[in-house]
């Protein structure tokens, strides 16, 4: 049906939908279903296999990305990135929603993609596929193509993304809280990072708050519970900017303070990959 399809029946609760919500409006012409696959840098993370939600389409964060830089997941150019959504199905008008072949790992980076390009309508689905197997939903084979070719466009947002001086204003200021998504581990220098080249630490000032932390058995946890979690490690400060190892783990805290009622926030692309691999920014250790 293509672009024409309406979409407009369907209305998400919030930015997280649940299984029981999508399996009602599974094969909805207006809906698009992604499936988030990744390359694993370390041992657990979901890779995703033959067998996914009906109609879904794999959204490859390892090609949709900045592909002439070194780093490793930064976000394309707007038109590389409309190209490949249009490529994908996705309309204007179309509701998205986002999953991982596992919990919830790189779908909230995708998620955070589609809506720095000024497309509100993509949530994610609380606790992946795993917990759409788990509910005795179907699964099927990606078709890998066969849908009608999108008209998605792209009008990016100033904010959504910053650059290292984005980050080092920040941290100079006072006024806004760097939060690091990597393990404890890796914050402290403690633990080898995953790729090669990168110095251990974490940037002065950043507070550190496991991805891992806002879930609970491949869920998001409950909003009570979120707020707590974030307002003992930012503290009054509003605006908060998110980091990690590659910018993809870092838009699961960034979901968490969204639905935490947090407005002002930022994700730094190049996050660890590029920061650790420079000598002469600042480190901190411990």
């Amino acid at each position: 049906m293509g672009c024409n399809a309406r979409a407009d029946a369907i209305e998400f609760p919030g930015p997280v939908v649940s299984c029981g919500w999508l399996r009602e409006r599974l094969g909805h012409p207006g809906l698009v279903l992604l499936e988030a696959r990744l390359q694993a840098v370390a041992p657990g993370q979901p890779q995703g296999g033959p067998l996914g939600i009906p109609g879904a389409r794999v959204f490859d964060l390892e090609w949709i990305r900045d592909r002439s830089s070194k780093l490793p997941h930064t976000m394309p150019s707007p038109r590389e990135f409309e190209v490949e959504l249009q490529g994908l199905g996705v309309c204007s008008e179309s509701r998205v929603v986002v999953y991982d072949p596992g919990g919830v790992y790189a779908s909230p980076r995708v998620r955070w993609m589609i809506r720095a390009m000024g497309h509100d309508r993509v949530a994610v689905l609380d606790g992946g596929l795993d917990a759409w197997k788990a509910g005795g939903h179907p699964v099927e084979a990606n078709p890998g193509g066969g849908w009608d070719q999108g008209d998605f466009t792209a009008h990016p947002r100033a904010g959504w993304f910053t650059d290292a001086q984005g980050v080092m204003d920040a941290l100079e200021g006072g006024h806004a809280c760097v939060v690091d998504a990597r393990s404890e581990g890796r914050f402290r220098g403690l633990d080898p990072e995953p790729r090669p080249g990168l110095r251990g630490g974490h940037m002065p000032g950043a507070v550190n708050l496991p991805y891992e932390e806002v879930l609970r058995g491949g869920h998001l946890r409950p909003l009570a519970e979120l707020r707590d979690l974030l307002g003992r490690r930012v503290g009054d400060r509003s605006r908060l900017v998110f980091t990690c190892g590659s910018g993809v783990t870092a838009c699961l805290p960034a979901l968490a303070a969204e639905l935490a009622g947090y407005a002002e926030l930022s994700v730094y692309d190049g996050s660890w990959s590029e920061w650790g691999s420079r000598e002469d920014w600042p480190l901190a250790r411990g």
